[in-house]
């Protein structure tokens, strides 16, 4: 049966490869169709750090004739899909947000995710925006600016993969390409009213790794269905020397047993998690969308504390690694950093090792404790952000968008220990903007997390990207 052709704004990736299996659409007309809504809908939002038309549309043309032959590479062949500007592109400069960076050095090499990326015949065509040096959950820059959420342009679209989340809640692209080093794909998927999963640690090879967070962050995507992040996975969840860290490559297939449910599934539902005082219609979101859960079958059970709170035991280390980043600048062009990561990460300068070193053993302790919760319960839910996104221009941790306390006290934990943790939307608030609600497994359980967000998001669609407030 034909597919018929829907808006490209709301295609997925799914969509898109069985339209140009059945020959009624073609990677070079969905390019084009691309490129011009990156130049009609960024000047709003300033999503993108890089656009390279001229390569994309070469891409494109090489795509075209593979799918022409019958021979495409894989299921992401001819599908657009951005990178994060924290992640090297063969032939493009890697500028991490950050004036301090060489506009005319470019990468050499793709790092891992993109080289399976570009082997399976994706269209890599921008570089998407990100704070510096991806050092906050909101997405703002000294090099690029602000980046605005697609659902209202006032607000801030989070961080740090916030360039990839309006690129793809602005309906520009079916899926983008994020990184997570403490919420950084999960917070924007909340605040955008997408899916988006953190591996396990390890999972996606990653090279280079950079600073005293090199254990922290994984690659991972942006998408508008569960089933296009499986995809993505599938691609990425590949084999790369460089990265010493990775985990064993298992061969898995994200796509098998997708849609078998949560039947009998062992949930624990933790509102506030590790001391965490949610907005009450986020709290009540996640008890509905725990309720939806028991109605599919799963086991679902409220919890009290999962663990006690972070910022006493992780504090310091966070405050230590920063500064280290920042150490790591040429002394001469650190009044070009972002003020607010100047003034934050000066407070870790006095950082001591037995500090440092104190964060790395809690957290053992803390992987260990949630390693045994998972004895008695499958998947833990969670919000996955406890407010509405703040306006754009809020400063980073102060009283008003507190990093403990705003930022990522639902997310960071996770990158602690290394689980998989997915958010999807799971409802809207008073304001109108989306809510996400935070799906947790234990390590190398992503086929678990993927199969609960899928059950969830065909019980509960939610119309993402909607530009309702002056974006179209």
């Amino acid at each position: 049966m034909a597919i018929p052709v829907p808006p490209l704004s709301e295609a997925s990736a799914a969509t898109l490869v069985a339209l140009y299996r059945q020959r009624a659409l073609s990677p070079v007309e969905v390019m084009r169709a691309t490129l011009d809504a990156a130049r009609e809908k960024n000047p709003a939002l300033n999503a993108f750090q890089l656009i390279d038309e001229t390569r994309a549309l070469e891409a494109a043309e090489e795509s075209l004739d593979r799918w022409t032959r019958g021979q495409p590479r894989s299921a992401l062949d001819g599908v657009p899909i951005p990178i994060k500007d924290l992640v090297d592109v063969r032939g493009w400069p890697t500028r991490h947000g950050s004036l301090t960076t060489a506009g005319d050095a470019v990468a050499s090499q793709d790092a891992p995710c993109v080289a399976r990326l570009r082997e399976a015949g994706a269209l890599i065509f921008a570089k998407t925006a990100t704070p510096e040096f991806g050092w906050k959950g909101l997405t703002d820059s000294p090099l690029a600016g602000a980046t605005r959420n697609p659902w209202d342009p006032a607000l801030s679209p989070g961080g740090s993969s916030g360039g990839a989340a309006a690129c793809v809640a602005a309906g520009i692209t079916a899926l983008a390409h994020g990184n997570d080093g403490g919420g950084s794909i999960r917070i924007p998927a909340s605040y955008c009213g997408l899916f988006g999963i953190k591996p396990t640690f390890g999972r996606v090879p990653d090279y280079p790794r950079l600073g005293a967070y090199d254990t922290l962050a994984c690659e991972g995507p942006l998408t508008r269905s569960v089933h296009d992040a499986a995809v993505f996975l599938n691609t990425v969840a590949r084999p790369d020397h460089r990265d010493w860290y990775a985990a064993p490559y298992d061969g898995r297939d994200y796509l098998y047993g997708l849609d078998a449910g949560v039947e009998s599934v062992r949930i624990g539902l933790s509102a506030t998690l590790g001391g965490v005082a949610p907005a009450p219609f986020i709290a009540e979101a996640v008890r509905a969308a725990g309720r939806s859960f028991e109605s599919l079958g799963a086991d679902v059970e409220e919890v009290d504390d999962v663990f006690s709170a972070l910022r006493p035991r992780f504090e310091r280390y966070w405050l230590g690694g920063l500064f280290q980043r920042v150490a790591s600048v040429d002394a001469a062009r650190r009044d070009d950093l972002d003020p607010d990561l100047l003034r934050v990460a000066a407070t870790g300068e006095d950082v001591t090792l037995a500090e440092f070193s104190a964060g790395v053993t809690a957290r053992g302790e803390l992987a260990a404790q949630l390693s045994e919760w998972h004895r008695h319960y499958d998947l833990l839910l969670c919000p996955t952000m406890p407010t509405d996104p703040p306006p754009v221009g809020t400063r980073y941790h102060t009283p008003t968008f507190d990093r403990w306390r705003h930022a990522t006290p639902y997310t960071v934990a996770f990158n602690l220990t290394g689980q998989p943790a997915a958010s999807i939307a799971c409802g809207f608030s008073p304001a109108g903007m989306p809510i996400g609600l935070q799906i947790v497994g234990d390590r190398f359980q992503e086929a678990l997390v993927l199969r609960a967000a899928r059950a969830f998001e065909q019980d509960h669609p939610v119309t993402c990207a909607p530009l309702k407030r002056g974006t179209t």
